[in-house]
Parts: structure tokens; C-alpha cells; sequence
């Protein structure tokens, strides 16, 4: 079987005409994060973290990549997404929310739906699809705002800041090592964004403009990452890893954002107290009216406006923004 039909179809084009012209780019897009990207996978969890908002895959041509949880059958062949709202690098993060899936559970989440394809459509066609396959990881942010910066983890009183970011990206090479082993080739990061900046924090710290602490915290975690990107390009044989510079793009936003069409950056379209930050958005809570023109959705993520603009970015930019390459470069390989 021809591994383009076995894993996405080269038929009629889907999804937004962008990218790869309307046509697949790439056979599927495997993702792997946080609430930043989870769509689902932690609504059966007995769990205080549920994020079910439709993710993007338009600009790849691909259709909109079902949760791991809900995908069964021929749905996994675009691809699936496996993320899970609080989740970490490490097992331990996120505990404060109980149910929650770590990546490590991610990756053996990938493996069963690796075997799985493997049974219907053989393992030669399936390895060849899959290292064309892109492999997005969105991991780190909670190992900060839910491990790290909770009073009720010891973390900060074991590690410093380069101590904990040397712990976590020892950890994350060896979880991304796992994907390769499993066939994954390409590969996308995001970096952690300006974490000082966003209503939670602002609401925590009380403070009127970003917490340079926190910012200062995360920034060798970063710096680390891109450092791991160059040895796991030289080391592993065929992989491509590119990151985003989450950070940067954040910098830019916040210091020019009345030019990208934004008026409020330091609180939540929805959410309670300071900031629209000490209590993120409840279920059936009225949001702000005009949410374009809001950077924060809630406490804790960005807006669609600013994951669209990010997106674009993240596709289309140069190596300011995203390196070596940009996702559509890397989807053309």
C-alpha cells in the first residue's frame, strides 16, 4: 500500500488553501503539549485542567487532528493530538489538578497508536510515512507555573534556575530520543513564551507590569533547548529539529501590540480578580466582548488572535523566529 494513502490521503485538498496549496504537505501531524495545545484528551479525567478548544493544522492542508482520547479507526491517519492540560516534562508536574497525562504517557500513547497502524497497514508503509510526518511538542510550561513556582513543591529549594532547566532538557532529550526510536524525524518545539507576563502571574506577584523574576527563570530552560535542537540535528541520524522562539515572538507582540491591532496585554478576556488572573475561565463565564483585541484568553493562554498570528510566524518566519527552518520549510523536506 502506498504509504501517502495509508497515512493522509493525496486526494481532495482540505483545509485552508494556504501552505501546501490546499493539498497535504505532510502525511499527518503528531502533537504533544499542554492546555496550550491539549483538544480534549483530559475531559474523561477526573481533572481540575480541561482544555477542549479545536486546534489548527490548516496551514500543513491537513484537517482538524482529532484527540487521542476520541480518535479511533481511520480518524488517526491525518494524525492525532495528545496533549493534555497540566501535563509535563516531568511525571510530577501538574499533580495540584490530579488527572492529567505526562509526556512520557504521551509518548506511550503514540507507540499504541503507532501499533495500531502498524497492524492495519503494515510496517515498512508506515515507517516511510512517519518520518515525513510532523511531530509538534509544546512541553515546559507547566514544569514552571505548576511545579517550580508552587508553593506546595520543593522544587525551588532543590534546584536553581540553570539546575532545574538542565534537569528538565536532560529529560526532554531523552523523551524526544524515545519519538526518534519510534521513527518520528521532524520535529517542531515551542519554547516557553514570557511567562512573567502573563495575568496569572501579574495577579500572583501583584505587580503592573511583567515579573522579571519569572521571565529571568525560564530563560535557560530556553537557552538550553536550542542548545539540545543543534546536538539532536548533529547526533541522530535523518532528524530535523526546528524551534520556535516562543520568547521572541512574545517580546515583540507585547512591546509593539497596538501596531498588531491589540489594546489590552496585562489581563485576561476571561477571568476573576486581578488582572482576569487569580481564577482562570469557568465554564459558562462571560467573556469580554471584544476578545481580538485581548493577548490573554484567560490567566494562562494567549488568545486565537495571537495563536494565529504565532502560527503564521512559527510557518512562514525566518530565523529570527523559528530555527534553522520554518515549519513549512520543514514540511517540504
Amino acid at each position: 500500500m502506498n504509504d501517502k494513502v495509508a497515512l493522509g490521503q493525496d486526494g481532495d485538498p482540505v483545509g485552508s488553501t494556504q501552505g501546501g496549496g490546499g493539498r497535504e504537505m505532510v502525511p499527518a501531524l503528531f502533537i504533544f503539549g499542554d492546555s496550550l495545545i491539549d483538544n480534549g484528551n483530559n475531559n474523561n479525567l477526573p481533572s481540575f485542567a480541561k482544555a477542549n478548544y479545536y486546534p489548527y493544522a490548516e496551514l500543513l492542508g491537513l484537517p482538524l487532528i482529532p484527540a487521542y482520547s476520541e480518535a479511533s479507526g481511520a480518524q488517526v491517519l491525518h494524525g492525532v493530538n495528545y496533549a493534555s492540560a497540566a501535563a509535563g516534562i516531568l511525571d510530577i508536574t501538574g499533580r495540584n489538578f490530579v488527572g492529567r497525562i505526562p509526556f512520557d504517557q504521551q509518548i506511550r500513547n503514540f507507540q499504541n497508536t503507532l501499533d495500531q497502524v502498524t497492524d492495519n497497514l503494515g510496517a515498512s508503509d508506515v515507517s516511510n510515512a512517519i518520518a515525513r510526518c510532523i511531530f509538534f511538542v509544546g512541553m515546559g510550561s507547566n514544569d514552571y507555573l505548576n511545579n517550580y513556582l508552587m508553593p506546595n513543591y520543593n522544587t525551588k529549594n532543590q534546584y536553581n534556575a540553570q539546575q532545574y532547566a538542565d534537569l528538565l532538557v536532560s529529560e526532554y532529550s531523552r523523551q524526544l530520543t524515545t519519538l526518534y526510536n519510534l521513527g518520528a524525524r521532524k520535529f517542531v518545539l515551542a519554547g516557553l513564551g514570557r511567562m512573567g507576563c502573563i495575568p496569572r502571574i501579574l495577579a500572583q506577584y501583584q505587580m503592573d507590569r511583567c515579573s522579571e523574576e519569572v521571565n529571568q527563570l525560564v530563560m535557560p530552560f530556553n537557552a538550553n533547548v536550542k542548545t539540545m535542537i543543534n546536538n539532536l540535528n548533529a547526533n541522530l541520524l535523518g532528524a530535523r529539529f526546528t524551534f520556535i522562539d516562543i520568547a521572541r515572538m512574545f517580546e515583540d507582540l507585547l512591546t509593539n501590540y497596538r501596531s498588531y491591532g491589540f489594546s489590552v496585554i496585562d489581563r485576561g478576556c476571561c477571568g476573576i480578580g486581578r488582572n482576569g488572573g487569580q481564577i482562570t475561565c469557568l465554564p459558562f463565564q462571560t467573556p469580554c466582548a471584544n476578545r481580538e483585541q485581548y493577548v490573554f484568553w484567560d490567566a494562562f493562554h494567549p488568545t486565537e488572535a495571537v495563536n494565529i498570528m504565532f502560527g503564521r510566524k512559527a510557518f512562514y518566519g525566518d530565523q529570527s523566529v523559528v530555527y534553522p527552518m520554518n515549519i513549512q520549510q520543514l514540511a517540504s523536506l
